[in-house]
């Protein structure tokens, strides 16, 4: 009966480590820890979190303060940042293979799009490296085992992603331009990860290029855009200098 009841105690405070580990803070400092790392590795610039907040028993979780550094070689500090993200956790995956996050919403995040003389941006330095870093990923492999602990990592899919009110800096000041700002409409990117899902480790380098993606081909309509105003507008100028002229030498 004593070894009884000392298995059970034993099996209790393993329960009760677990339960500790899922909804307190160890958890939310091994998130943190995991984004800042693997984040780093795969843009090869330093990515920052603030604190996460993670509520797995009532399916939410809560990432602040998340920003992307900007390479060296331009101007502003950082790339990407935000001051929040939210995830709607579905909870029944949880006692499954395939953990599902239902949504997760970047509320208001900036970007800064620095363009160069010779056509490259800071933005699509970033997709580069990342896609270089991704190239050898076997995500369509849900096995993958993570080779530091041995073993497998968590599977996750995200149903839906939202990028909403993008405020968005395109910097051609290198162009002979400026700094111009704008808010982009809402955007949603669906069924990241795939039918199967990918490795958590994975995910987030997927969530990253899918974003970045997004706001460079934003970003590339906007110089375009803002180019042909600034072409049109020294046609017009030189149109208006010619006709000056000759009128002046009507007058004479």
């Amino acid at each position: 009966m004593k070894k009884i009841a000392i298995i059970l105690a034993a099996l209790l405070l393993v329960i009760l480590s677990a339960f500790w580990f899922l909804t307190g803070s160890a958890l939310n400092d091994l998130i943190k820890q995991q984004i800042e790392q693997v984040g780093t590795q795969v843009i090869e610039q330093p990515v920052t979190v603030s604190q996460v907040d993670m509520k797995l028993l009532e399916g939410a979780g809560t990432i602040k303060g998340l920003v992307l550094a900007n390479p060296s070689k331009y101007t502003a500090p950082s790339v990407f940042s935000l001051d929040e993200v939210t995830l709607d956790i579905n909870l029944e995956s949880l006692t499954t293979d395939l953990i599902i996050i239902d949504k997760i919403v970047i509320d208001k995040p900036q970007a800064v799009v620095e363009f160069t003389q010779s056509g490259g941006a800071n933005i699509k330095d970033l997709l580069d490296t990342i896609k270089k870093n991704t190239a050898s990923d076997t995500a369509s492999n849900p096995s993958q085992e993570n080779t530091s602990s041995n073993t497998k990592e968590p599977i996750i899919r995200v149903n839906k992603f939202v990028l909403a009110g993008v405020a968005l800096t395109v910097d051609l000041s290198k162009l002979g331009n400026k700094a111009h700002q704008a808010v982009l409409t809402d955007i949603n990117l669906t069924n990241i990860g795939g039918q199967n899902g990918m490795p958590a480790s994975q995910l987030g380098a997927e969530l990253a290029k899918q974003a970045l993606s997004s706001i460079w081909k934003q970003a590339k309509k906007q110089q375009t855009t803002i180019l042909k105003d600034q072409a049109k507008k020294k046609l017009e100028e030189k149109a208006k200098e010619k006709l000056g002229g000759l009128l002046d030498k009507l007058k004479g």
